[in-house]
Parts: structure tokens; C-alpha cells; sequence
């Protein structure tokens, strides 16, 4: 059964930093690229960041350039670090995959197939 779960979000005085786990069952990140999205009500969902399964490459929203880090740990773990957080980074975040075959922009949500349920990140004073 192909499974994301994350963990990891909570809540941060502006200026401070947290990191947010993706662990991945059913596949491997030998065979599937991973994205990080986030959302607010009333929004559309959004790209925050991707990792290639092909190459590692990494790829940022121009709002978390800087600031935001992806990696991998293994074949099964993605992180998201995130530091300078802003109040206007709360959200839901989520991590997605997708085949390794699949080189559709990264930030298009419709070309993944899987979900985490999501982890609330709030950024208050």
C-alpha cells in the first residue's frame, strides 16, 4: 500500500525554524520524486519544494528561496527545513510523489498521484 505520512509541524515564534519529515511506504525515492505543498483555507494548494528522484535536483518557490531546504534521507524519508519563518507561512503542508517519469512542471498538483494527510505549520507572536 502506497502510504506518505508527515510530522513535524507545530508552532513558531516568526523568525524561527522548523523541519517537517515525509516518510514514504510502497515506494521507493529510487523510483519516485517528492514535492512539498502547502495550503491555506480559501487558497489554492501550492508548490513549496521538490527533489528529483532522478538526478536530486532541487527545485524552491521563489517565497521560501533561501530559507526552505529539501533533502532525502535514503530511499524512504524527505525532509523540509525550514528556517526565517515568516507568519505568512502558515499552512497545511503536505508532501506528494509521482513517477520518476513524470518531468511535468513540479509545482503542478495534478501530476501527482499520492498524499500525506498534512501537517498544520502555524508562524504567530
Amino acid at each position: 500500500q502506497v502510504q506518505l505520512v508527515e510530522s513535524g509541524g507545530g508552532l513558531v515564534q516568526p523568525g524561527g525554524s522548523l523541519r517537517l519529515s515525509c516518510v514514504l511506504s510502497g515506494m521507493s525515492l529510487e523510483h519516485y520524486s517528492v514535492g512539498w505543498f502547502r495550503q491555506t483555507p480559501g487558497k489554492e494548494r501550492e508548490g513549496v519544494s521538490y527533489i528529483s528522484s532522478s538526478d536530486g535536483r532541487t527545485y524552491y518557490a521563489e517565497s521560501v528561496k533561501g530559507r526552505f531546504t529539501i533533502s532525502r534521507d535514503g530511499a524512504t524519508k524527505v525532509y523540509l527545513q525550514m528556517n526565517s519563518l515568516k507568519v505568512e507561512d502558515t499552512a497545511v503542508y503536505y508532501c506528494a510523489s509521482r513517477p520518476a517519469a513524470i518531468d511535468t512542471l513540479w509545482s503542478h498538483t495534478w501530476s501527482f498521484d499520492s498524499w500525506g494527510q498534512g501537517t498544520q505549520v502555524s508562524v504567530s507572536s
